[in-house]
């Protein structure tokens, strides 16, 4: 028993460390190793993924918004689309083909680690050209952070509001339909359409996604699928693990972060498009 909830708290590190850092939750992590390695039902595997998400968040917002690292106000808009398109999604399942979503967001994915490949040769975070829409300047939404990595404070510009909004609808409606956690795509949302840089993105990320697991968790507990004795442990892992990736984020460079990000980026979108057809890898 006792090296199982020391298992599970090294499990619960690793998925928070990593979950802080790229802003994509530690239940790709937590989810494989619960069910493969310690071979735990998959329901139960789901709700303690749940958990994790939720304990990343807490962790990292925590750390992050002391650091300014954060936007806020971005984060709180594009969870109204989240939510809005997880509900509909969840109204939906069983109406729309999900094999037809499967492949259409695996391309989506597909295409956003290609042109974040284009943004790493580009050299450049922030881009001198980018214009605040006026959208984003009636919201408040562009916003500054100090990088560590660079030794200087950066300002930023949000554009393209209505495109990260309706990309944040798709992901809630996948998120609803096909059960899936949405943590890429709200990355993708900030960093890919709406020109943030990766590193407010994936800080703001963190925060969207405990918002949203929250929401999940409630309906997880009282149908059973959450195990204190597998969650708790989890969590005190993650939180730990939260607190050091969000303090190692702040000092790696935007360039490491999409060196890492991308093949996670491609992987995740070619497990989707070859979902959609029937072949699991």
């Amino acid at each position: 028993m006792i090296n199982t909830i020391l298992l599970l708290i090294v499990v619960g590190l690793a998925a928070g460390i990593f979950g802080a850092i790229f802003g994509i939750g530690g239940g790709m992590i937590v989810t494989p190793i619960l069910t493969l390695a310690m071979g735990l039902d998959i329901k139960y595997a789901i709700g303690a993924s749940i958990i994790s998400v939720i304990a990343t968040s807490s962790g990292a917002t925590v750390a992050y918004l002391k650091d300014d690292m954060l936007n806020l106000r971005v984060a709180m808009f594009l969870e109204i689309a989240t939510t809005i398109g997880a509900i509909v999604g969840a109204i939906l399942t069983g109406v729309l083909s999900s094999q037809v979503l499967y492949i259409l967001f695996g391309l989506l994915l597909l295409f956003s680690s290609w042109n974040m490949v284009r943004k790493m040769r580009a050299g450049k975070e922030v881009s001198e050209d980018i214009q605040a829409d006026s959208l984003s300047t009636k919201l408040k939404l562009n916003g500054t952070y100090y990088d560590n990595a660079v030794d200087k404070q950066i300002d930023y510009q949000v554009s393209n509001v209505p495109g990260g909004f309706t990309m944040m609808l798709g992901a809630g409606l996948a998120s609803g339909l096909l059960g899936i956690g949405s943590g890429a795509f709200k990355v993708i949302a900030m960093d890919t359409i709406m020109k943030m840089p990766l590193k407010p993105s994936s800080a703001t990320s963190n925060l969207m996604m405990g918002v949203t697991a929250a929401a999940s968790a409630t309906v997880y507990f009282f149908n059973g699928s959450i195990k204190p004795e597998i969650a708790a442990p989890l969590a005190i892992g993650i939180l730990i693990g939260a607190a050091i990736g969000s303090k190692i984020m702040k000092h790696l460079r935007a360039r490491v972060l999409r060196m890492i990000f991308i093949p996670i980026l491609f992987y995740i979108g070619l497990q989707m498009f070859l979902k959609g057809f029937g072949v699991t890898i």
